[in-house]
């Protein structure tokens, strides 16, 4: 935006013209003096170096109040609350469409701001959502590029983000206040659509009528998280488009296959918090008797081990959505059998987060693992399933506590039920572990993540032995257990 000149403190980016004697003979007098220049019908800038439509595209709500005092941003315009594709809908007096530099105005003549509007900008109202909710319904007419309203697959997902975001009380709020105007607006018919998506919404009417995935998956008491399937889509397109290679387990033999396991439970319950010395850790598995001090914190541990050292149980992927639900719970149930206040083998009941991230509604858990699964039916690859399911369990995070250790036994049954390396994530690689996680979930960069995880795949191939000790010594010598900064995880070819 230009500065304003201290002469003149009226001068913003954009001002409109004044019916005022004085003013608009200042106005042309600055215009003349080269300090101001028409963009548009009565709408002059004091930015002399910018495109009008640059100036008139991030000043549209200004513009509007200008040229089009006590109209209402309406329609499809009222729900977007912007210009889309340089398109922008009012309720006016009239009906026109107005051509400016970089944006089009579409006056639809209709009701004024008594029922159902909000103020805007100054002089430019807005429609309130019950109110734009029954705009959307009207009819449109004829094959427009630019429709004054929302097709109804994305009305119904609006619909829906209020349930899943405010609550069932919310969207009956807004169905309440659309049948108090709809008469006054001459929407009555408007509002018997809408109120019939509601219900659908609600499951106290057919879904037959719906349109939107979403809203179907509402309606048949399955909703989810549709924020998270994209990103799960994004994560199954960048696996599904690459190779990669996969690791022989060579710890064959059950005593072996054990000395793996502890390791794998040990570094995925230290992750979390669970921090043993190895003896100790050592001496809770041998003897099958937790700390008398650490109670719930040994069976953690105990819990882990005896799901991962398990070749059977960690041969069994699940076949259909509703088994992959049920492995989820009987292994969260024995790995967490002790912490009865986390309810271990329930999805959770309320929400949590770690940090910024706000993981899947708890509503909503049971109905994004199933729509998630679907992707990882499509995937071919042992470790691209792996990776997809560790990241859709932790993504959705379906229970109260235990999420990252069962979704990397997920992911390590995808594995070994092929005769495959399983992975470990050694201490020292927390950081780079946590990190390709969490650029995933916020950045929808799936490459890190991979990368990161087929790292600790190719490690994890060369962690093998017969025996604790050995396997111990060897992980030492990779820097496996340093918590401090400055220590990376060396490779096999580095060490």
């Amino acid at each position: 935006m230009v500065e304003k000149n201290p002469s003149t403190p009226f001068l913003n980016e954009v001002i409109g013209g004044s019916s005022n004697d004085a003013e608009s003979r200042k106005i042309s007098r600055l215009v003349k003096e080269g300090k101001l220049k028409k963009i548009a019908p009565r709408v002059y800038t004091s930015n002399l170096s910018d495109p009008p439509e640059s100036i008139v595209r991030r000043n549209w709500y200004i513009i509007l109040s200008i040229l089009y005092p006590e109209s209402i941003l309406s329609h499809r315009s009222a729900l977007e609350g912007m210009p889309i594709n340089n398109h922008v809908f009012i309720t006016h007096k009239y009906s026109k469409n107005i051509e400016l530099p970089g944006l089009t105005i579409h006056l639809l003549n209709g009701p004024g701001k008594i029922y159902g509007t909000t103020t805007f900008y100054k002089d430019l109202y807005r429609s309130t959502e019950a109110r734009a909710f029954l705009e959307n319904m009207q009819t449109v007419q004829g094959t427009t590029t630019h429709p004054k309203a929302l097709r109804k697959s994305h009305i119904e997902e609006r619909l829906e983000t209020i349930i899943r975001t405010r609550g069932e009380d919310a969207l009956n709020q807004v169905r309440d206040e659309a049948k108090s105007i709809a008469d006054h607006l001459d929407m009555e018919k408007e509002f018997e659509t809408l109120s019939q998506v509601i219900s659908a919404l609600l499951s106290t009417h057919t879904s037959k009528i719906l349109n939107s995935a979403v809203a179907k998956a509402r309606a048949l008491g399955e909703p989810f998280d549709p924020d998270r399937i994209d990103l799960f889509q994004k994560l199954y397109q960048y696996l599904n488009e690459h190779g990669f290679e996969n690791y022989m387990d060579k710890n064959g033999s059950l005593k072996a296959y054990q000395s793996f396991a502890f390791f794998e439970g040990y570094f995925s319950n230290f992750i979390e918090g669970t921090e043993f010395e190895v003896a100790e850790a050592k001496a809770i598995v041998q003897t099958e008797t937790p700390q008398p001090l650490r109670d719930e914190d040994s069976h953690d541990i105990l819990g882990t081990y005896h799901i991962v050292s398990d070749r059977k149980q960690m041969s069994i992927c699940p076949e259909s959505a509703e088994q992959l639900l049920d492995l989820l719970r009987e292994r969260h149930r024995v790995l967490l059998a002790a912490r009865t206040g986390k309810k271990p083998g329930q999805f959770k009941e309320q929400n949590n987060r770690a940090g910024s991230t706000q993981f899947v509604d708890w509503k909503l858990v049971a109905g994004t693992l199933k729509k998630g699964f679907d992707f990882y039916k499509f995937l071919q690859d042992p470790f691209a399933k792996a990776a997809y399911m560790m990241f859709l369990v932790s993504e959705v995070h379906p229970f109260l506590d235990g999420n990252g250790r069962i979704a990397r036994v997920m992911m390590n049954a995808e594995l070994s039920s092929k005769n495959l390396s399983k992975i470990i994530i050694p201490t020292v690689y927390r950081v780079d572990y946590l990190g390709a996680i969490k650029r995933l979930t916020k950045k929808s960069e799936p490459a890190t993540y991979v990368k990161m995880l087929q790292r600790a795949y190719k490690f994890s191939s060369s962690v093998h032995g017969e025996d604790l000790d050995s396997m111990e010594a060897y992980l030492r010598k990779c820097n496996a257990f340093e918590t401090e900064d400055g220590f990376i995880l060396r490779s096999p070819e580095n060490k």
